[in-house]
Formats: C-alpha cells, structure tokens, sequence
C-alpha cells in the first residue's frame, strides 16, 4: 500500500470519528441514552483520562497524558511512513494507519475540544461558543458514544471473588477510534506472520 492510499485512508477514519463525536456532542445531553438493540446502544459518555477510565492523578496528569499522547502519535507516523518506504505488507500499513487515525482521532478531543464546545452537563453543547469552551486547549474530553451491553445479569456464586455481582458485558463505552485501534492491534496480533515477514521469506517470495 502507498503512502498516498494509507494518508486518505486514515482521512476516511477520522471523517467518520469526528463526524460522528461532534454530532454526538452537539445533539446529546451528556448521559442520554438511545436504545438501538437490546445489545447496542447510542450513549454519550466523556472520557477524562486513559482506557477503561484510567487517570493519572494530580494537577497536571491530564497535560502530561495529553502530551504523552502527541509523542506517541509522532512515533505511530514514523512506523506508518518507515512501514510504506520498506514496502512493508498490506496488512502492516493497514493496521499502523488504523492505529494511527485511531490515536489521531482521540488527541483532537483532548487537544481541541475543550476550546471548541461548551459543557454537555445537563444541556446540548455549542460549537465555538461566545462564553468560550469548557476548558482550556490540552485538557479536553474524548467522546464516547456506542455500548455494547451484550449481556447483563448476576454472577454465579461459584465464581470467586465475583460471584453472586451483578455484572454486564460489555461494559465500557467507546467510539470509532477507539474501535480503528483494536482492529488495527487485532490485525497484528491475528496476522503476525505476514504483517512481519522473516527476511528469508521475504528472499523465497
């Protein structure tokens, strides 16, 4: 794959991501709730911090995970672009460009769009408001918005630690980045061989 089809690949990816995270944030109240299927849900949470609601504690953790991430991003490109110049496989540029929109997509939450939108606490939230955003660039929310409740009920008793809780799967809340970034990870981890060739191989081909 070039570089040209990977850039608007990731181009598509963040379309999609944005597209859906500002219609979210401009047409949901934050906690409300549509219900599509019994097992899928539209539900408009913020994220704060890391995965699975993670932080990192103190006055500058949300800076320094900000940061933290702009860093990682510059190396996520480095590997997509070094990935094309050794004419990496398909499924190797494919799966570094979905994580890298993935990546991208999230930072333009915690980078922007606290100077962007206005509060989602109990009312719809503007876009480029007069009052100014709900927070100051660096320390924005990442939007969340699909739920997959597949299954909910109580525990077992068996089952130690747990049993007898009432537990629902699958829990957390995510967005299409989030989603570009598993399959990019799920790509590389299924298809490990031909993602990384040995070199002896890649002489035989």
């Amino acid at each position: 794959m070039s570089l040209k089809k990977a850039s608007l690949f990731i181009i598509l990816i963040l379309l999609i991501d944005q597209i859906s995270k500002v219609y979210i944030k401009t047409h949901f109240v934050l906690g409300e709730e549509i219900k599509v299927f019994d097992w899928f849900r539209i539900l408009f949470v913020e994220n704060e911090g890391m995965a699975w609601g993670a932080k990192i504690p103190g006055q500058y953790g949300k800076l320094i995970l900000t940061l933290f991430r702009l860093v990682a991003i510059c190396g996520i490109g480095y590997w997509l672009w070094d990935s094309v110049r050794k004419k990496g496989s398909v499924i190797l540029v494919s799966a570094v460009a979905l994580i890298f929109a993935g990546a991208l997509g999230n930072i333009i939450d915690s980078v922007l769009y606290g100077v962007l939108f206005n509060d989602s606490h109990g009312q719809l939230a503007s876009f480029l408001p007069e009052a100014g955003g709900y927070g100051t660039i660096f320390h924005g929310k990442v939007v969340d918005m699909l739920y997959f409740p597949l299954w909910s009920g109580y525990l077992p008793e068996w089952i130690p630690g747990w049993g007898g809780q009432y537990f629902t799967f699958f829990e957390p809340v995510f967005n299409i980045a989030d989603s570009a970034i598993t399959v990019g990870v799920g790509l590389l981890i299924l298809f490990n061989k031909k993602a990384f060739p040995k070199e002896e191989e890649k002489t035989e081909a």
